[in-house]
C-alpha cells in the first residue's frame, strides 16, 4: 500500500523560514512528478510547485524566489520544500502529491497535509 506523509509544518513569524518534508512508502512504480499544493481556510486548494525526477521545479508565481523544492540526494522517495520570507498569506495546509506510473496509468497519491501558520 502506498503511503504519503508530509511533515515540518508549524507556526512561524512573518519573514521566517520552514522546511517541509514529504515522503512516499510502499511498492511504487516509476515516479513521474511530485507536486505541492496548499489550501488556506475558506479557499480552494491551489498548486504551489511541481518537481520532476531530474530535480527541475516549476513554481507558482507568488512563491517563486522564496520557495525551493528539491528531491533528497540520497532518497528519491523524499522531497523537501524549503520556504523563506514567509508571509501571512502563505498560511495554509500544505499537501504533496506523488504522480506514479504503474502499468499504463499514472496514479496520484496524496498525503494528509501539514499545517503552516505565518503569524506574529
Amino acid at each position: 500500500q502506498v503511503q504519503v506523509v508530509e511533515s515540518g509544518g508549524g507556526l512561524v513569524q512573518p519573514g521566517g523560514s520552514l522546511r517541509l518534508s514529504c515522503g512516499v512508502s510502499g511498492t511504487i512504480g516509476k515516479i513521474m512528478a511530485i507536486r505541492w499544493y496548499r489550501q488556506a481556510p475558506g479557499k480552494e486548494r491551489e498548486w504551489v510547485a511541481t518537481t520532476t525526477t531530474d530535480n527541475t521545479t516549476n513554481y507558482e508565481d507568488s512563491v517563486k524566489a522564496r520557495f525551493i523544492a528539491s528531491i533528497d540526494n540520497n532518497d528519491e522517495r523524499r522531497l523537501y520544500l524549503q520556504m523563506h520570507s514567509l508571509k501571512p498569506e502563505d498560511t495554509a495546509v500544505y499537501f504533496c502529491d506523488w504522480a506514479i506510473y504503474i502499468g499504463s496509468i499514472t496514479y496520484d497519491y496524496w498525503g494528509q497535509g501539514t499545517q503552516v501558520t505565518v503569524s506574529s
